[in-house]
């Protein structure tokens, strides 16, 4: 807990997090448990991990990001594209309080399956949903959400994400080359048919695979 503790203090002084909010959640979320063991060790170091099957787990910095970006609320319903092993899924969960959601998608079964154990254990399965599937697609079942967001990469904004977000929502996706070099894309729907964009910065994801991401190999 006091490297818990001691990391997201310098996120703070760096401004990183700037809010209450995510620094509570960041404090309550025990981000070793989202590790593989091998790697838990390292899970208060500011850096991405391998996860297996290809995949990371966000720096915590990038985290922190994401959260400050999408402006949560409690009862919020959000959705997740990338799942990985469920760590930024349950910092969102801790923002959004016991009446919010986070429906999150993986395509990889291992992980899906590590991720739901991982929620489970540390208390937070009542508040994420785990979907096995291809999150460009979105999840049209529970459409439309307050806030969208991917980790990883897809070479242009998928349409069905953008069409599944609320008058008034907000989109945050990495959009770019494959070669880990991306911007971090901003979008607030303003209308039925009215999105505004920003650019919010360079980030480095894993590729976003699926229809409207980049192909399989």
């Amino acid at each position: 807990m006091e490297k818990r503790k001691k990391l997201v203090q310098t996120l703070s002084d760096y401004g990183y997090i700037k809010t209450e909010k995510v620094m509570k959640a960041m404090i309550s979320v025990p981000r070793e448990e989202f590790l593989p063991a091998s790697n838990r060790s390292y899970a208060y170091v500011d850096q991405p991990l391998p996860i297996g099957e290809g995949q990371t787990i966000s720096a915590p910095h990038m985290v922190a990001i994401i959260c400050e970006q999408l402006k949560l609320e409690e009862k919020m319903e959000v959705l997740e594209i990338g799942t990985g092993y469920g760590y930024n899924a349950a910092v969102v969960a801790e923002i959004l309080g016991p009446n919010g959601h986070v429906y999150s998608i993986e395509r990889i079964s291992s992980l899906a399956k590590t991720a739901k154990e991982n929620l489970e254990r540390t208390g937070y399965a009542d508040r994420v949903t785990v979907i096995l599937g291809d999150g460009t697609k979105g999840y049209k079942e529970k459409a439309p959400f307050d806030r969208i967001y991917g980790t990883a990469s897809a070479p242009s904004v998928p349409e069905p994400l953008k069409e599944q977000l609320k008058i008034g929502g907000i989109l945050l996706i990495p959009v770019g080359t494959q070669a880990y070099f991306q911007e971090l894309v901003c979008i607030v729907r303003e209308s039925e048919n009215r999105y505004k964009e920003k650019n919010k910065g360079s980030v480095a994801f894993v590729p976003m695979i699926g229809k409207h991401g980049w192909p399989e190999k």
